[in-house]
């Protein structure tokens, strides 16, 4: 990829994609991770005399919608810049093109939601045309956005001289080492809702591993697929067969599967119900398992020991709902606790897990983009990344 170190910003307005699809609550931002993660790019910029003007979505409005819009964003971000403007006209608008021609170097336009424009998501050329107008160079930085061939991530790159910022080369770098030449031996540890959701990523990295630790709900297909009573658990009956076939490719492969051997259960799922902890096969109506259990905790933390090379993502339980965090936390522990390891934490809840731990700096790499990242792990490319090659 083209990179920063290959752009002279000096005197330029710079373009730059970011990822600053926070969560805010009353108007305020509630978690700025993705905005600090930024925070290198823009000052390296700045500080080497660029103006720049900024583009990101937030959520999945239907058209213009004022919940969604990025002014909390703009004020989060003055926290950490100076000279910050919000620019609440649609970025592809002749408004936000008047608002961003008299920026003077060290100046900061952050536009309006991109998402409030109709052909942002179908990639419109014309709208990418407009886009482009708005600098003399373009950076992407939107790692977790790098997996969409959208208007502001591939459209506007094609039109302008393109680079990489550093979140985005960190991001390519520390993934791509999981799939050329890992150090073993090599964990992988998938959570999550569904087979079909990380089936892909599965797949590629399964003649690469050593072994496969499978939690949360996806984890009963594979049970089920064994002939265990999972009760009530979410199961997805049209994956019997594939998570039979991936089990035998696992043993072809020589690769040692780890399912829950227990799972604390409830009839319902909300905070403060009661619950009760069955063996992971034998789960009885109208029970369903919705964490892995203190033994299976237990032993995947062993399964993990002496792990040179670890991945994870996926929660192992329903995470955002007390007391079914605690197999998730658990996991998050045991990778943290891993001495010289290379260890990588994709995306999502697996995220929001090490951050409420504190052990951030415990892993090697922290990735901000769950689907981008599971995504490039399957196919070893994205779009964002082959429009800057």
């Amino acid at each position: 990829m083209r990179t920063l170190k290959d752009l002279d910003p000096r005197g330029k307005r710079v373009l730059v994609r970011v990822d600053y699809n926070v969560p805010i609550k009353e108007g305020v931002v509630q978690d700025d991770t993705r905005i600090q993660e930024s925070l290198p790019t823009l000052r390296h910029l700045l500080e080497a005399g660029a103006s720049l003007v900024l583009l990101s979505h937030l959520g999945r409005p239907k058209g213009v919608d004022p919940k969604y819009s990025l002014a909390p964003v703009a004020e989060a971000l003055g926290r950490y810049l100076s000279g910050v403007r919000f620019v609440p006209h649609s970025p592809g608008s002749d408004q936000a093109h008047q608002a961003v021609e008299a920026l003077a170097p060290g100046e900061v336009a952050l536009l309006e939601n991109v998402r409030f424009e109709p052909g942002e998501e179908k990639n419109d050329p014309d709208l990418a045309a407009r886009y482009a107008r708005l600098g003399e160079a373009f950076v992407l930085d939107a790692f977790g956005s790098a997996h969409r061939a959208h208007a502001s991530v591939v459209g506007v790159a094609r039109l302008l001289p393109s680079f990489a910022g550093f979140l985005m080369e960190k991001e390519v770098k520390a993934l791509s080492r999981l799939l050329r030449d890992p150090e073993k031996p090599y964990a992988v540890v998938i959570g999550g809702a569904k087979v079909s959701d990380k089936i892909g990523v599965i797949e590629n990295l399964l003649p690469r591993i050593d072994r496969l630790l499978i939690g949360g709900a996806m984890a009963f297909t594979f049970i089920k697929a064994l002939g265990g009573e999972v009760g009530k658990s979410l199961v997805e009956e049209d994956r019997l067969d594939l998570a039979k076939d991936l089990l035998r490719r696992a043993e072809s492969l020589g690769v040692r599967v780890h399912l829950p051997v227990d799972v604390v259960a409830a009839e319902r799922i909300e905070a403060g119900v009661e619950t009760r902890t069955f063996p992971a096969d034998a789960i009885p109506v109208p029970y369903m398992g919705l964490d892995i259990g203190p033994k299976t905790q237990v032993a995947f933390a062993e399964a993990l020991k002496g792990a040179r090379t670890v991945f994870w993502n996926g929660p192992m339980g329903v995470f955002e709902v007390p007391p079914f965090d605690q197999g998730t936390l658990a996991v998050g522990r045991a990778v943290a606790a891993l001495e010289g390891a290379f260890t990588v934490v994709g995306g999502g809840d697996s995220v929001a897990a090490v951050n409420r731990l504190g052990l951030k700096e415990r892993f090697s790499h922290v990735s901000t983009g769950g689907g981008a990242s599971l995504e490039y792990l399957e196919k070893g490319t994205l779009p964002g990344i082959e429009v800057l090659e």
